[in-house]
């Protein structure tokens, strides 16, 4: 499976991934789910919102356990943040049929649509859809980088945009949702752990803060004479810095848009986005108020307009805590791969990076798994995690599943 994903969006010349919704890559990867379930003798369907099941058992029967990820990325991204989810279930059945079990409840296998927010700036944009946390008319203001608005890519790629929307009934016949993740922090390695549960999501969100000054002549306007909408931008990113570090949290301007955006020319707007995030909500609003704070107070002192605007946040994700006991008792239980053999409990451990299980957490229960990464390293093609850790996985996976849907 890995052979088959690996070519797909791949930039020869970074090494990374630009596996963008909607585009051609995209267009890739979901032949590609296709044509695994297919492979497996699955039911494979497309809803509403363009997310992709593949499905053993009856969809319609209730209460189904469902697993997967998504199979986009971030700019230059690396392997295994989203398709290591999707190639873990896939593999995860197969391991099933191999040991002989006996499915007392529908499984799934899911690819969530644009996951990543790459290309229209909005992240988890298919389970949104599909949990009510998108309107429609929200969805289709989104636009592209090139002004291409989410309607017309949806279009393009072959797919319905008026059929959008809320998908209730698809998710009240989820019993649980179980996504497989490479870990994107050193936990597991500090720790020596192959596998780990979730145990929380941070609170996150994104902040857009656009300083308008006046454009001019880089080489014939006097410094005392320009209004230069970079120098507060700058000391924004700086204060970001100094915020999260005082707080306890974490705070990255990633993003930047300049306009004219020559090198000749004093910028009259300076377009910066800024992603924050902490393990409780006082800590990110302490964050977020003291970046907003430094950039009018430099904006005002540069003669410089300013507005932020929250483009998205997503509150804190506390998976279910009988759902995330009971995969503790399977993997602790069926020992294997480290866990038991060592006489260590299954850690548990919480992470600042949003996923599709926290946006369906407030409408199933749900669950996370965690793969060891050696460096810590993700949204970057230095991601990584060993085979025998993505082997671990399977397995513990696989375990999870035989728990909850096997006889």
């Amino acid at each position: 499976m890995w052979r088959g994903l690996a070519p797909l969006g791949l930039d020869p010349a970074s090494g990374g991934y630009r596996r963008y919704a909607w585009s051609g890559a995209d267009a890739d990867c979901r032949e590609w789910f296709r044509a695994q379930a297919g492979s497996r003798g699955l039911v494979h369907e497309v809803d509403r919102n363009g997310n992709q099941w593949a499905w053993h058992g009856d969809p319609l029967a209730g209460d189904a356990v469902v697993t997967g990820s998504h199979l986009d990325s971030v700019p230059d991204g690396g392997a295994f943040d989203g398709p290591l989810g999707v190639v873990s279930s896939f593999a995860a059945l197969d391991e099933l049929r191999r040991r002989g079990a006996v499915f007392t409840r529908p499984v799934a296998v899911v690819n969530f649509g644009d996951e990543e927010g790459a290309r229209f700036g909005l992240a988890c944009v298919g389970s949104r859809l599909a949990a009510g946390q998108l309107t429609v008319a929200d969805a289709h203001r989104l636009r592209d980088g090139d002004g291409v608005a989410l309607p017309r890519a949806m279009e393009a790629a072959g797919y319905d945009p008026d059929a959008i929307g809320p998908d209730p009934g698809r998710l009240a016949r989820i019993g649980a949702f179980v996504e497989l993740h490479v870990e994107q922090g050193r936990a597991l390695d500090l720790s020596g752990d192959p596998v780990g549960v979730a145990s929380a999501i941070w609170p996150h969100g994104r902040w857009r803060f656009d300083f308008r000054g006046e454009a001019n002549h880089a080489g014939t306007t006097r410094l005392a004479d320009r209004r230069d909408p970079m120098l507060p931008y700058a000391e924004t990113v700086l204060a970001a810095r100094r915020e999260a570090e005082l707080a306890g949290g974490l705070a990255t301007f990633g993003k930047i848009a300049v306009e004219p955006n020559g090198v000749n020319a004093i910028p009259s707007l300076v377009r910066g986005w800024l992603d924050s995030r902490a393990a409780d909500q006082d800590t990110l609003d302490a964050v977020v108020s003291g970046v907003e704070r430094a950039a009018r107070e430099h904006a005002e002192r540069a003669g410089i307009d300013l507005d932020v605007v929250r483009e998205s946040f997503t509150p804190v994700v506390d998976f279910q805590h009988a759902l995330r006991d009971e995969i503790r008792r399977v993997l602790e239980k069926r020992g294997g791969d480290g866990f038991d053999a060592e006489g260590r409990a299954v850690p548990v451990l919480g992470t600042g990076a949003g996923h599709d299980a926290g946006i369906l957490s407030a409408s199933v229960p749900t669950a996370m798994l965690f793969v060891r990464n050696p460096t810590g390293i993700s949204h970057s093609p230095a991601e990584h995690a060993a085979e025998d850790d993505c082997v671990a996985g399977v397995r513990a996976l696989a375990d999870v599943l035989e728990g909850l849907a096997c006889s």
